[in-house]
This record gives structure tokens, sequence and C-alpha cells, in this order.
């Protein structure tokens, strides 16, 4: 098997359980949602209401509501109260480096693969 990351830590998949491989599976389903991926994308900009992203992507407040509680459930993203709204930011840098890094890869020029 050829070493193509040779900067990953394949460590951290080795050590995965079962559990874990099934919790892994269900976050990159979620992530399979364009609308779920605009709106981690949207807030990857800066903190947001319901309204502002509703708005920014031009979906219901109500579909963005469904789908950040989804995202939430999956720690992708975290919500802060604020007064009488939420405003959403991405959980932390770990999801934001995955989303730039799957950017990345499929931007780049892969010839006639």
């Amino acid at each position: 098997m050829s070493d193509s990351a040779p900067h990953a830590d394949i460590s951290v998949l080795e050590g995965l359980s079962q559990g874990d491989t099934a919790t892994l599976a269900e976050t990159f389903r979620l992530l399979g949602d364009p609308s779920r991926l605009r709106i981690l994308m949207c807030c990857m900009k800066g903190s947001a209401s319901v309204g502002e992203i509703a708005e920014c992507l031009e979906l219901s407040q109500s579909l963005v509501s469904h789908h950040l509680r989804l995202l939430r459930g999956a720690r992708l993203v975290k919500g802060v109260r604020q007064s009488k709204q939420v405003i959403y930011e991405v959980a932390d840098s770990h999801v934001s480096q995955v989303l730039l890094d799957m950017a990345s890869h499929i931007a780049e020029d892969h010839g006639d693969d």
C-alpha cells in the first residue's frame, strides 16, 4: 500500500470502534445534503442567526432550523443564545478543516484520471 498522505495520522482511524465508525459514517451522510453543506459554509463565514442563514441561502427559516438541529446533534455546529435568538457557528476547526480540505481536493486538476 502506498503512502499517499504522509501527513495523515492513520492511527486515529485504526483506533475507531465500530460505534465511532458508524458515527463517522452518519456525519458524512449529514454532510451529503447540499442544504446542510451550504449552511455549514455560511457558518464558516461567521456567526449567524437562523434568519440570517435563511436569508443568505434563500431557504425558509423552518428548513434552516431543521437542518441546524441535525447539524447540532452531530456536533458540527454550536448555538449560543443571545437574548431572544440563537447564534450559530461551526463547532470547531476540525469541521472547517474537513470542508476546506475536501473543497481543495475537488478543485485539484486531476488530468485524465
